[in-house]
């Protein structure tokens, strides 16, 4: 513990403070305006109330602290510091992958939008963010149908003979084939824009000129499309609700009990609430310094920075975040902790949305024990499986066999823990060799400190159990429990007009018979979909390896046309396809490709096409 004298002697300027615990392992890393006044209110006698920090001040053997000369500098110190150690009792989004934007650059000729995940200040325009892929891809969708930009990359779109489906079907204007104009397609982006800014007002009030306009000077066809366009956005704008006057804000709520937080935000772009994102976080210290810390993590990192940030209590140097936001954004943001009137109320409901996401995964979190709980009785194993890993082989006939590893934590997939096996050591099509190898390959990693499961799942019967419980067993493993699942057969006894499903059986290392759990029962679904995602990663990477394979394959075998070549026709076409798809003169304009060489490739690859390899 750190003596009254150290803490005294600590400076009274902004800057960083570590604190750090045995052998130096930085366990917490915080800002302040005040270096002396915040570390000495950790050791203040109110400071035993808040149960919390005691968990923390306990570890403590030493705290550093780095002076700055502003508070905005603390922050960012703060921030790179925290992304350099890590600290246990600091937010960690460093995983977090699940938010999305649409990305339009305008410098582009003939700009499109794209799916994101990072908004880098590179001049171009970001809209979001989105809670999923699917999410942004929806809008998408809808957009499309209102303003058809196009869908793909210039000079693929170009190297086509013809328009792509997508012109076909509407939703693309075929810039690329010159079926629409420069003026007109800016018109769509500019439409498009303002769409996705929340600013449906402005552009129903600009196309509404335009029909005049277009009517005014007896473009009927214009100003029918302009008509159409106008009935579009007002269906889709009707969709929407309005929760504020306008403008973009990012409303942060939170739910707090014991060392866990649930922080929701809710994001308003224009005016209407697009979507929300929640986070369940453990944390030890004050709220408005764990909502601090989180809003330092999360908009450190390449996300939408909007024009004005609602949150529910005072921050610690606030205004230091702000002008942070304000510079990293280009332009300025506040940040508000409103006390009456509509925000006071957004504020509100984000916190009834972290409220209700706390609820929520409370009671998965109970459902899912319930479930592990009925599984450790019916199986009889040794203690409650909360990591279930399971195992699988993919092979055809033996070619390009992989194997692959997927975990479960809690009854929910740990994908951070998914492993994918190609099969070195054996050849031809031995399932029980292969997976011999994938399991000795994962669990040697074992005896190297490498985290064990409480329970191993293999696809298959007694034979794939044997081979698992043959290696646990040289390995000397003994706290991991095994078993197979195999899955129903389809029978019909002779004569009989009724097909027949078995059941689903468990096999156990020492069992005769199998365990039969009842079809539909929670703990068999559970084991059947973590042997379905295992079977289903194996299948993906399987195909993979053969979709490289049977594209490189193609190229390999044209006389004249080696590794640097190869290397040249998929940089300048893009892909196999592309290349099989060009003609001659498109593959003679390839450095290192004459023209005799382009005929041979082109009689080749519309072979091997014709062929179906």
């Amino acid at each position: 513990m750190l003596d009254s004298t150290r803490i005294d002697n600590l400076p009274s300027a902004p800057g960083v403070y570590l604190m750090k615990g045995k052998d130096g392992q930085v366990l917490y890393v915080g800002k302040a305006r005040e270096l002396k006044k915040r570390v000495r209110s950790y050791f203040t006698a109110a400071r035993d109330a808040r149960y919390h920090i005691r968990f923390l001040m306990e570890r403590v053997e030493d705290i550093q602290v780095i002076v700055t000369d502003t508070e905005k500098e603390a922050l960012i110190l703060e921030n790179t510091l925290i992304k350099q150690y890590r600290p246990r009792y600091n937010f960690n989004l460093r995983d977090d992958k699940t938010y999305f934007s649409l990305r339009l650059d305008p410098t582009e000729e003939f700009p499109r939008l794209g799916i994101v995940r990072k908004v880098p200040r590179d001049g171009a325009r970001y809209f979001g963010p989105y809670s999923s892929a699917a999410a942004a891809r929806e809008v998408l969708k809808q957009l499309y149908k209102i303003f058809p930009l196009r869908h793909y990359p210039l000079e693929t779109c170009r190297r086509r003979r013809r328009p792509c489906l997508f012109y076909q079907i509407r939703q693309c204007s075929a810039p690329c084939h010159g079926l629409i104009s420069p003026e007109d397609y800016g018109a769509l982006v500019d439409g498009a824009v303002l769409f996705l800014s929340g600013r449906s007002s402005e552009l129903v009030r600009l196309l509404r000129q335009r029909m005049a306009t277009a009517a005014g000077s007896e473009e009927y066809e214009t100003a029918a499309r302009y008509r159409d366009l106008l009935n579009a956005i007002q269906v889709t704008v009707e969709k929407q609700k309005m929760v504020s006057s306008g403008g973009d804000t990012d409303v942060v709520g939170f739910h707090r009990e014991g060392n866990r937080m649930e922080i929701s935000l809710l994001f308003i772009r224009g005016g209407s609430l697009i979507g929300n994102r929640n986070y369940s976080l453990a944390w030890e210290l004050d709220d408005a310094e764990g909502i601090a810390s989180f809003l330092s993590e999360y908009y450190g990192g390449e996300v939408v920075i909007p024009d004005e940030l609602l949150v529910p209590l005072p921050l610690p140097e606030s205004e230091a975040f702000a002008e942070f936001l304000g510079e990293k954004r280009g332009k300025r943001t506040t940040v508000t902790r409103p006390l009456r009137g509509t925000k006071l109320e957004l504020v509100k409901l984000a916190e009834k949305n972290a409220t209700t996401s706390a609820r929520e995964k409370e009671q998965r979190a109970a459902d899912s024990r319930e479930i592990l709980t009925a599984l450790q009785e019916h199986l009889h194993l040794p203690k409650l499986p909360r990591r279930i890993e399971c195992y699988d082989i993919s092979n055809l006939q033996g070619g390009e066999a992989v194997g692959s590893g997927v975990a479960f934590t809690d009854g929910k997939p740990d994908k951070a823990h998914y492993r994918r096996y190609r099969i070195k050591s054996v050849t031809g099509a031995n399932d029980f060799a292969m997976l011999h190898e994938v399991l000795s390959r994962r669990f040697r990693r074992a005896q190297e400190g490498a985290e064990l499961p409480d329970l191993i799942i293999i696809d298959g019967g007694p034979g794939q159990l044997n081979v698992l419980t043959a290696i646990l067993r040289d390995l000397g493993i003994e706290d991991v429990a095994a078993a197979s699942l195999a899955k129903s057969r389809v029978t019909r006894e002779m004569g009989a007009t009724e097909i027949s499903r078995s059941d689903e059986r468990i096999f156990l290392p020492g069992r005769k018979n199998p365990v039969v759990l009842r079809q539909n029962s929670p703990p068999l679904l559970l084991l059947a979909r973590i042997r379905d995602e295992a079977h289903r990663f194996a299948i993906t990477y399987h195909k993979t390896l053969r979709s490289t394979t049977s594209l490189t394959s193609g190229l390999d075998r044209i006389p004249g046309v080696g590794p640097a070549r190869k290397k040249a026709l998929l940089r300048h076409f893009g892909s196999l396809r592309q290349v099989t798809e060009a003609t001659v003169e498109e593959l003679a304009v390839v450095p290192g490709v004459t023209g005799e060489l382009a005929k041979i490739i082109h009689s080749e690859l519309a072979g091997n096409k014709k062929g179906g390899t």
